[in-house]
């Protein structure tokens, strides 16, 4: 096993079967890992094990049983865990006013439960990898956006997951990092810029992508590779010495001062 790079290591991705997830099990095995793919719907996971070989565990990570049943898997079959990516997440798009307990306990449960029951089962087994965890934050982690109340909770309470893991284990070799994805063209993105784009009476879909980055500094989303990029450093030897911290990747979203937009679109 290379010291940096990914032969070899065991990479458990949970919501792995579309999207950002796909795209990390995609990259982790081009660069020959052993990659598990976590999820709820067996035909996405079945996708990814034909395009890349990834072992596909159905489970929802939410759950104890499953997780722990998940983790019992991976080990009956590769000994190990190296890496756990918690990728899963999804649910929470309504205000305050207009969610029900039912609406907020789902919310909670996919953007934030998943990470904890996944992580807390994996633990033994990461620590005596000396392993990495990379929680899959999202901007809506750091900023609130309008009318995603249980989303954007979810999402900020994945931050102190993180910074709470990576203090509590990183005496025993394990370092835990968060990635806090802008917008990326994702299947769940798509649905959302095609519902934009009728609400806003614009043509397309790629014309929604276009308002919706206008004021970010690249004007474009993300691809889900390059996230997977980022998110391959931080479960890699190559970022050693980082534990506890955030990486923003917005096309720099977050460096914008939004009072002043208004003058850049009045071409001042």
């Amino acid at each position: 096993m290379t010291t940096n790079g990914s032969t070899g290591r065991v990479v458990v991705i949970t919501g792995g079967g579309t999207g950002i997830g796909a795209a990390i099990a995609a990259r982790y095995a081009a660069e020959g890992a052993h990659v598990v793919v976590v999820g709820r719907r067996e035909a996405p996971l079945r996708e990814v094990e034909r395009a890349v070989g990834a072992h596909p565990v159905i489970a929802d990570a939410a759950s104890t049983e499953d997780a722990k049943r998940a983790v019992a898997e991976v080990l009956a079959t590769f000994g190990r865990i190296d890496v756990l990516v918690a990728n899963a997440g999804g649910h929470g798009f309504a205000p305050v006013g207009e969610t029900d307990d039912a609406g907020w306990e789902a919310a909670i449960r996919a953007n934030l439960t998943t990470a904890f029951v996944m992580a807390r089962e994996a633990l033994p087994a990461l620590i005596e990898a000396k392993g990495q965890i990379v929680v899959i934050s999202s901007l809506a982690g750091l900023f609130a956006g309008p009318s995603v109340a249980g989303y954007t909770v979810g999402k900020h309470a994945l931050i102190g997951l993180t910074r709470t893991l990576a203090r509590d284990y990183g005496k025993h070799g394990v370092r835990v990092n968060a990635v806090c994805p802008g917008w990326v063209q994702t299947p769940m993105a798509d649905e959302e810029m095609d519902e934009f784009a009728e609400h806003a009476g614009l043509a397309s879909r790629e014309e929604a992508y276009a308002t919706v980055t206008a004021d970010v500094p690249l004007h474009r989303p993300a691809q889900p590779a390059e996230i997977a990029a980022v998110v391959r450093f931080l479960g890699s030897g190559e970022s050693s010495y980082m534990t506890g911290s955030v990486l923003v990747v917005d096309g720099g979203a977050h460096i914008v001062d939004l009072p002043t937009t208004a003058f850049e679109h009045a071409g001042m």
